[in-house]
């Protein structure tokens, strides 16, 4: 398409196809090619090549191919003649207005960068009239929000007049009617008459990633409807095509290595201001398809920062399954409420400052640890609602692309919803085969989370004769029924243990301080006949119980530390942290070593 002579060759012949695709996609030199993730399709091992000696780029997984007007003609999904000049602008190349291509896309070229101009203006006489009397409201705003004034230009915000006219006014007779229209900026009433469609409003400018203005948000002040108003989709704009700050924030990302996902305009200001520059807001929605694979040019690491409110919770879900659709790794920052309960990153920055948002953000759990912690919220003891949890979580776990990682993840859900792990992990595997959604209940799910060795201590301690009785002490010390299945029932006959064994009267009383379930599994015992229990069977007993809390917490170690060594988000200290993690790790492995011996 780039003939002889032409201007859009000698573009290509100054132009640096790494540098031009190395603002889409992370590039590593390997050999004389430069390799990275193809932004095509979806892969964990690159395999997308660009050679800068030829200035083509191929990805050897779905067949992408081409030069550097190829790549960007497909990554912003425009045409060549828009591709040419996009490239020079990258690089620094000036060019001479285009007069080539059909009347047809020359016109849809034109129309753009009028629509784009037409924005760049507005954006400017949002800005002066935030300096005005009237915008005086506006600052007042901004100021008591904790933005500085520097932050304030930096982010180009303004102010939109309460006339109705003024940006009208203003673009009047430098754009055609036709445009104004097309623009999204004004509206219309039922005589034809022009009005601005932003009044009385602080204006948050919505820049594409190439940073140029595409759309503008406007938040009310006062008690005026809606307290968010939003520009409508047009040629230049699609709301699931942009991420607030990410024109800005871009680099930081690169060097930082993850991302930080908000959900407003004042989250993301906010984060920036206080030297939180990797942030990036999805605009009070939860992630589009479209904005996650816009992300992915720069960053598979992702932590979701959303409210933890009811809605905030639902976006965060949303989003969560859409990104580890796309191959991300994530973490969850859910921040503590503060005060009138509000959870946002801006409130929370400006109440307890960047130090304590950093420590936080360094510790955020991986997505599964925070999903298990909801599903866990869910359980209130009943099979429904265990099933509930299992069921919440399903849709997520039978993401991973692993055998091996669903397989870890089935014994850390078994572990923490108390259920039995190799029932749930057949499950998992079979609604992972079968792309399921959700899982029927099955009785011995629940059934059979009860060990041997729970069930036989049980029976110790309910025949109170002496074995029992010093069960009861050991156990009170060393608290090993703590986070088992069936610790309300241990709770209730340690508490109860006296030297002789409950009669009807009061085995009923035990178990009217016990849910449904456990009630049962406590009289299916007491009816359950046994051998006489001695010290070396309960000891053995124990020392299985033992075995069980140390093996849960090595594979929590285990995972902490993959995930520190993965170079995904972690705390600023994080070489301690791991030589801690491994120090414990192998403590946990010598303990059970000699278990074992």
């Amino acid at each position: 398409m780039a003939e002889p002579g032409s201007v859009a060759e000698r573009v290509k012949q100054q132009a640096d196809i790494v540098r031009v695709v190395g603002e889409y996609v992370r590039l590593k030199k390997s050999g004389q090619n430069f390799l990275g993730l193809c932004p095509f399709h979806q892969e964990k091992t690159p395999s997308f090549a660009v050679h800068p000696g030829k200035q083509i780029y191929h990805c050897f997984g779905c067949g992408a191919g081409g030069d550097v007007f190829r790549f960007v003609m497909e990554m912003e999904k425009i045409s060549f003649p828009e591709a040419v000049r996009a490239v020079a602008e990258k690089c620094g190349v000036t060019i001479p207005e285009w007069r080539g291509g059909s009347a047809e896309g020359r016109g849809a070229g034109e129309q753009r960068r009028a629509l784009v101009e037409i924005h760049r203006q507005a954006a400017a006489f949002f800005v002066r009239q935030l300096a005005t009397g009237e915008g005086q409201a506006a600052r007042a705003y901004l100021e008591d929000r904790g933005l500085k004034p520097e932050t304030i230009a930096r982010f180009g915000l303004g102010w939109a007049p309460s006339s109705g006219e003024a940006l009208a006014r203003h673009l009047r007779g430098k754009f055609a009617a036709a445009l104004l229209d097309l623009s999204g900026l004004f509206s219309r009433d039922p005589a034809g008459h022009i009005f601005d469609r932003f009044r009385r409003r602080v204006i948050f400018p919505i820049a594409a990633e190439s940073g140029k203005v595409v759309a503008f948000g406007g938040r009310a002040i006062g008690e005026e409807p809606p307290k968010y108003l939003n520009s409508p989709e047009t040629r230049i704009y699609t709301k699931s095509r942009v991420l607030y700050n990410l024109d800005r924030a871009r680099e930081a990302i690169r060097k930082e290595g993850f991302a930080v996902l908000v959900e407003g305009y004042m989250d993301a200001i906010a984060l920036a201001e206080a030297g939180v520059e990797n942030v990036a807001a999805s605009c009070g929605t939860s992630l589009a398809e479209t904005q996650a694979r816009l992300l992915a040019r720069f960053t598979r690491n992702v932590v979701v920062n959303y409210d933890v409110d009811a809605a905030g919770q639902a976006a965060t879900d949303r989003s969560l399954a859409l990104l580890l659709g796309e191959g991300f790794d994530v973490r969850v920052l859910a921040l503590p409420a503060r005060s009138a309960g509000k959870t946002d990153p801006d409130q929370f920055v400006r109440e307890e400052g960047v130090g304590a948002y950093r420590e936080l953000l360094g510790r955020s759990p991986l997505y599964l640890d925070y999903l298990i912690a909801r599903a866990r919220q869910m359980d209130t003891g009943t099979i429904e609602e265990k099933l509930r949890g299992v069921n919440f979580l399903l849709p997520y776990v039978r993401l991973l692309s692993s055998p091996l990682a669903r397989s870890e993840w089935a014994s850390r859900v078994a572990s923490e919803l108390k259920v039995d792990q190799a029932a749930l992990r057949e499950l998992l595997q079979r609604a992972a085969a079968e792309r399921k959604v959700e899982v029927k209940a099955r009785p011995e799910l629940l059934a059979a989370a009860v060990t041997p060795a729970e069930r036989r201590l049980l029976k110790m301690l309910l025949d109170a004769d002496a074995t029992g009785e010093r069960l009861a002490e050991q156990m009170r010390q060393t608290e090993l029924h703590r986070g088992l299945e069936t610790e309300p029932i241990f709770a209730v006959l340690l508490d109860a243990v006296g030297g002789e064994r409950p009669d009807a009267g009061e085995l009923t009383a035990l178990g009217e301080r016990l849910h449904e379930r456990h009630r049962r599994l406590l009289f299916e015992l007491a009816f359950e006949p046994a051998a006489e229990a001695n010290w070396e069977e309960a000891e053995s007993c124990l020392s299985a119980l033992k075995r069980r809390r140390l093996e849960a917490e090595l594979r929590s170690v285990q995972t902490e530390i993959e995930a520190l060594k993965a170079g995904r988000v972690g705390p600023s200290n994080a070489r301690a942290e791991l030589a801690r993690l491994l120090e414990r790790k192998q403590t946990l492995r010598v303990s059970l070593e000699r278990m074992e011996g």
